[in-house]
C-alpha cells in the first residue's frame, strides 16, 4: 500500500499498526517512492544455540564418563524420545535400546502422585514426577536431566526432597549432563 508524506504524517499510528501485523507501507512524494514501513526484524531466540551446546555436552558425558556409571532409562524416558522428529526420535531409541530399561512400579507410581502434592509441581508436570519417582524406586544414585525448570531445580528439589523422606523415600541426586562432568576440562582431560 502507498501513501503520500502527508497522508502518513496525519495517519502514522495507524500505519505502524499495519506495519506491526505485517503489512508493508510505501511513502510516496509526488508520485515517487522515498520510503518503505517494514515490520522490525524479530529477535532471534537463542535457545537453539543452548539446545545445542547440551546436546554437546550430553554427547561428550556419554562418550568420556558414561562408563564410570550403570546407566538405565525409564519407560517414560523412552516414551518421551520417541516423540518429535522421526529421525531424531529414531537415533534418541536407538541409543536407549542400549540400557536397561526400568518398569514403572507400584512403589513409584505411589511416590509418583505424592510429589505433585507438595504444590512444587505444576499438574502437567506428572511426567517429571514419574521420572523421579521412578528412579527413586530403583533407588538411583543420580538423575541426569536439562529438565531445569521442574527437576535440576534447587528450589524445587528441597520441597520434592522433603516429601519424599516424609514418605520414607530418597531422591537421587538430580543434575545436568554437565554438572555430573565433575573435574573433566575438555582440553586436558581430568584436572590434576
Amino acid at each position: 500500500m502507498t501513501f503520500n508524506i502527508h497522508a502518513a504524517k496525519t495517519r502514522l499510528s495507524d500505519l505502524v499498526a499495519r506495519v506491526e501485523k505485517g503489512e508493508r507501507i510505501t511513502i510516496a512524494r509526488a508520485g515517487k517512492p522515498v520510503a518503505k514501513l517494514v515490520p522490525a526484524p524479530k529477535a532471534r531466540r537463542r535457545r537453539g544455540l543452548i539446545t545445542a551446546a547440551n546436546q554437546q555436552t550430553t554427547r561428550d558425558w556419554s562418550r568420556l564418563l558414561r562408563e564410570q556409571f550403570v546407566c538405565v532409562v525409564s519407560s517414560e524416558v523412552v516414551r518421551e524420545a520417541g516423540k518429535g522428529n522421526p529421525e531424531q526420535a529414531r537415533k534418541r531409541l536407538e541409543i536407549l535400546r542400549q540400557l536397561t530399561t526400568l518398569r514403572v512400579s507400584p512403589e513409584a507410581e505411589r511416590l509418583a502422585q505424592a510429589l505433585p502434592a507438595t504444590g512444587a509441581l505444576p499438574a502437567r508436570a506428572q511426567t517429571d514426577a514419574a521420572h523421579l519417582a521412578i528412579a527413586a524406586a530403583a533407588k538411583a544414585d543420580y538423575l541426569l536431566t536439562w529438565n531445569c525448570r521442574h527437576l535440576a531445580n534447587v528450589q524445587i528439589l528441597g520441597r520434592l526432597e522433603a516429601e519424599a523422606a516424609r514418605l520414607d523415600w530418597k531422591l537421587p541426586k538430580v543434575c545436568t549432563p554437565y554438572e555430573l562432568m565433575g573435574d573433566w576440562t575438555y582440553e586436558t582431560g581430568p584436572d590434576s
